[in-house]
C-alpha cells in the first residue's frame, strides 16, 4: 500500500476502528491506489483521502412508531451523505436488525465510486434503520415508514439527495416513504426511486441489478472467448437482485443451479426455467426467508439445510444476499472446483481472504461496485424520466442498462490490465470509480 494510503488508513483505524465493516471496505479501495497516488501528488496536496473517508454528514434519528398492539417502539435511522462531488448524495435505504453506523457506510463509500463508474450525475449515500419488516403488519410497516420519513423529508430532495431500495425496502416501503414525503414537502418530486410504475416508476428498474450483472459477466466471457449460453451458474440469495439475475441468465441461455437463504441453499440440477424463477418472487413474498419450500415444489431439487452453495461445481458463481457472506473456504472450494468465474453482486459480498484467493488461483473476480452498479444506474435513468416528465419503454431503459455496464466493464479493463494481459477487475474498479471523484473535489476547492 502507498505510504500516503497508509498514514491515512492507520490514522482511520484509530479514530474509527470499532468500524471494521467500513475499514475493511476503505483497505479494499487504498490497497488499489499505489501506483495512481505515486503518479498524481495533487491528491496528496489536497489531501483527498482524509476527506474522502468522512462523509459530508451523518444523520441519525430516533423514529417512534406505534405497533398493532397499541405500544410505542423506538429504532434508529440514519442517512449517510458520503459525498457529493458528482451529483446529489444517491443510494438506498435498508431495514434490518443489522443495520448499524459502520454498515452504513460502508454501503455509503462503496456507493460513491458505483456511481462514480456509471459515468451519471450521482453522488454517493447510504441510509436505513435497524426495524425489521418481516413479521410486521402493513399498518404496522406503513406507520413506521411514515416515522421513518418524518425526520428524513427536511435532509433530501430531487436535487440534495435520492434515496432508494435495500434489503427490507420494496415497492411497498417505498410507496408508504414516498407517501409522506409528498404530504409533508406538499410536493411531488421525484426524491425516491423505485416507485411503483404508474406513479412515476420505471420498468426494468426491478430487474435492473440482476439483469446489470449479468451484463458485466457476458462481458468478462467475452474476454475469455466463452458464451454464458450452457454455463454452469450458481447464485446466492432468493431476493429482488439473486431473482433478476436468475431470470437474464435463463434467458440468455444459461443454467441457474442454485439458490439460496438463511435456512440453506437449494441444487437444482435441471436448472432454473422461467416458472421456477417465478417462483423465486412467490417464496419472497411469503414473508417467511426461507428456500426449503422450493424442493418440495419442484421434487428433482435438493436442499442442503445449513449449508451454502459454493461447495456445487459450477463455471459462475454469483453472491447475491449480503456482505462478508462468502468467505476463505468457500472460494478455496469453489477454485477445487475449477469455477471460471466470480462476479460479486451483493456489496462487498467476499471476504478479503477469499478475494485473495480468487487472485492467487487466476480466477476472474469482478466486485461489487462495478458488477451490481445496474441497479442504480437505472435508478438514475428513473430519476431523467420524473426530470422530463416522460416513460421509456422497457427495450429503451435495457438497452441503456446495457450500454452503461458496458462502459462501466471498459473501465475496468482499461484501468486493471497487467502486464501479464490478466484483468484485475477490483483495482480497475477503484481506480476509474476514484479519480473522477478525487478530480472532481479538486476542481470544486476546500
Amino acid at each position: 500500500m502507498n505510504s500516503y494510503a497508509k498514514r491515512v488508513l492507520e490514522n482511520l483505524q484509530q479514530t474509527n476502528g470499532n468500524e471494521k465493516e467500513f475499514i475493511q471496505s476503505v483497505t479494499e479501495v487504498f490497497e488499489s491506489l499505489g501506483d495512481v497516488l505515486e503518479a498524481n501528488p495533487k491528491y496528496e496536496a489536497n489531501k483527498i483521502l482524509e476527506r474522502m473517508v468522512v462523509p459530508e454528514r451523518v444523520i441519525m434519528f430516533q423514529v417512534p412508531w406505534m405497533d398493532d398492539k397499541g405500544e410505542i417502539q423506538i429504532n434508529t435511522g440514519y442517512r449517510v451523505q458520503f459525498n457529493s462531488a458528482l451529483g446529489p448524495y444517491k443510494g438506498g435505504l435498508r431495514f434490518h436488525p443489522s443495520v448499524n453506523l459502520s454498515i452504513l457506510k460502508f454501503l455509503g463509500f462503496e456507493q460513491t465510486f458505483k456511481n462514480s463508474l456509471t459515468t451519471l450525475p450521482m453522488g454517493g449515500g447510504k441510509g436505513g434503520s435497524d426495524f425489521n419488516p418481516k413479521g410486521k403488519s402493513d399498518r404496522e410497516v406503513m406507520a413506521f415508514c411514515q416515522a421513518f420519513m418524518r425526520e428524513l423529508f427536511r435532509h433530501i430532495g430531487p436535487d440534495t439527495d435520492v434515496p432508494a431500495g435495500d434489503i427490507g425496502v420494496g415497492a411497498r416501503e417505498i410507496g408508504y416513504l414516498f407517501g409522506q414525503y409528498k404530504r409533508l414537502a406538499n410536493s411531488f418530486h421525484g426524491v425516491l426511486t423505485g416507485k411503483g410504475l404508474k406513479w412515476g416508476g420505471s420498468l426494468v428498474r426491478s430487474e435492473a441489478t440482476g439483469f446489470g450483472a449479468v451484463y458485466f459477466v457476458q462481458h468478462m466471457l467475452e474476454l475469455k472467448n466463452e458464451k454464458i449460453a450452457g454455463k454452469r451458474v450458481a447464485i446466492s440469495g432468493f431476493g429482488n437482485v439473486a431473482w433478476g439475475a436468475a431470470l437474464k441468465a435463463t434467458q440468455l441461455g444459461a443454467k441457474v443451479i442454485t439458490i439460496s437463504g438463511p435456512d440453506g441453499y437449494i441444487l437444482d440440477e435441471d436448472g432454473l426455467d422461467f416458472d421456477k424463477v417465478n417462483y423465486m418472487l412467490e417464496l419472497r413474498a411469503s414473508g417467511r426467508d426461507i428456500v426449503a419450500p422450493y424442493a418440495e415444489k419442484y421434487p428433482n431439487a435438493k436442499f442442503f439445510a445449513g449449508r451454502k452453495p459454493w461447495e456445487v461445481k459450477t463455471d459462475i458463481a454469483m453472491p447475491c444476499a449480503t456482505q462478508n457472506e462468502l468467505n476463505g473456504d468457500d472460494a478455496a472450494m469453489l477454485a477445487k472446483n475449477n469455477v471460471m468465474l466470480v462476479a460479486e453482486v451483493s456489496n462487498m459480498g467476499c471476504r478479503p481472504e477469499a478475494v485473495a484467493c480468487f487472485q492467487e488461483n487466476k480466477i476472474a473476480f469482478a466486485p461489487g461496485k462495478a458488477v451490481n452498479a445496474g441497479g442504480v444506474a437505472t435508478s438514475c435513468l428513473e430519476m431523467t424520466q420524473n426530470a422530463g416528465h416522460c416513460y421509456w419503454t422497457a427495450e429503451e431503459v435495457d438497452a441503456k442498462l446495457h450500454g452503461i455496464m458496458t462502459g462501466i466493464h471498459n473501465a475496468c479493463v482499461q484501468n486493471g490490465k497487467q502486464a501479464d494481459g490478466t484483468i484485475n477487475y477490483v483495482a480497475g474498479a477503484n481506480i476509474a470509480g476514484f479519480c473522477k471523484v478525487a478530480d472532481a473535489m479538486i476542481d470544486q476547492g476546500l
